[in-house]
């Protein structure tokens, strides 16, 4: 059988993840060949629970040099994603970033120009595009059936965090080491969705709440309102701060409502079309009348692992990724906007001033207090 062979940047929670998830077989086109890592601790690690044929660096650079790798893995801190995917595409390797697909978008702007003029695959850690209800929900809205959208309203706030958790690493919870906080690092698959369900927003305006809940330096607590171009408004809310939590999507459109919560997927299908309705019906109070419907879905939802086999079979036999790299700038796009309204207490036009934002988030790094990490590394096995 055809393999890639694989190098992995980076073995925080999610590379490690990755790591035992190919060693055990889980994704048979793909042979992991080496891993790198800084920390000698990681090293160790991987010494230990990695088999002894997989190749050992302290730098990634020297890893995609080797030639040992048709492709690498970047699972690092957040502002090292489009400098590894931008190096290995230029020296003849595939890559695949894990979330998000970097700090700020002029950076990842130019690691897409860089992306447009390889041969090589880029694909992006979007896992969530996999789940059996998203997926549902994309070829619903595609389809047309649902009419025009109208609102927008996302609860992700089962996002919890202990301050264990932002104590483990001294890049974490940081404007110079991460980048940012929940919108950066738990919600980028949620704003991936956003876009790729409803598409990009107009206009924004947001409120982010920096430490709220926990001694950390950046935002975790936030509340955003969007406007889009058909008039459709909506609204995202997101938090780490939060027990149990909450995760329910509900959309509106001309021919009804569909919620998305606690993986199953309702449709509130009207009888006509609300427009039509609204402007015909003669009677003041009167609704449209409507069926509940339970959408059934093929249950299957393969998350990081079937993002890596699509990968593959890209690079084996030229298939469909879950995500195109050049992707990620679009997530990327609402969190920053979300930021830039944020600081400066107004609302924020899309597309927005890359540079300002660049300016902006380069005070914060500025002043960003420097913290050394517990070097514990937490299992995220069910956490996404």
């Amino acid at each position: 059988m055809e393999q890639v062979k694989l190098g992995i940047i980076g073995l925080g929670g999610m590379g490690s993840a990755h790591a035992k998830s190919i060693v055990n077989g889980n994704i048979p086109e793909i042979k992991l060949t080496a891993v790198a890592d800084t920390r000698d601790q990681r090293l160790d690690w991987a010494k230990e629970y990695l088999p002894d044929d997989i190749k050992l660096f302290n730098d990634g650079y020297a890893m995609i040099d080797s030639g040992i790798c048709d492709a690498v893995l970047i699972s690092t801190s957040h502002y090292l994603h489009p400098v590894f995917v931008t190096y290995a595409l230029e020296h003849g390797v595939h890559a695949i970033s894990e979330k998000p697909a970097g700090v700020y978008t002029r950076q990842v702007r130019k690691m897409n120009e860089a992306a447009m003029k390889s041969d090589k695959v880029f694909a992006l850690m979007l896992n969530q595009r996999t789940n059996c209800v998203y997926r549902k929900l994309h070829e619903m809205i595609e389809s047309g059936e649902l009419g025009a959208l109208k609102r927008v309203n996302w609860i992700i706030t089962d996002w919890y965090r202990t301050q264990a958790y932002y104590d483990a690493a001294d890049w974490k919870a940081t404007w110079d080491g991460e980048g940012g906080g929940v919108l950066l690092n738990q919600c980028p698959h949620q704003l991936d969705l956003l876009q790729w369900l409803c598409g990009m927003p107009v206009r924004v305006r947001a409120f982010c709440h920096v430490g709220k809940w926990h001694d950390i330096e950046v935002e975790d607590d936030v509340t955003a309102y969007l406007e889009y171009e058909n008039g459709a408004t909506g609204v995202f809310v997101t938090t780490t701060g939060d027990a149990p939590g909450t995760n329910r999507l509900e959309l509106t459109f001309e021919m009804g409502r569909i919620v998305c919560e606690e993986d199953s997927l309702y449709y509130d299908k009207l009888s006509v079309n609300e427009r039509t309705f609204c402007m015909a019906e003669q009677e003041g109070f009167k609704k449209p009348d409507m069926t509940r419907i339970k959408i059934e879905t093929d249950g299957k939802n393969e998350q990081h692992d079937g993002v890596l086999r699509a990968f593959a079979d890209r690079i084996l036999h030229g298939g469909r990724l879950v995500a195109e790299g050049t992707e990620g700038i679009k997530g990327l796009t609402l969190s920053n906007a979300m930021y830039l309204s944020s600081w400066l207490d107004k609302t924020v036009e899309i597309p927005f001033d890359e540079d300002l934002f660049l300016e902006e988030l380069n005070k914060r790094r500025k002043n960003s207090k420097k913290k050394s990490g517990s070097g514990v590394v937490f299992d995220t096995t069910g956490t996404y």
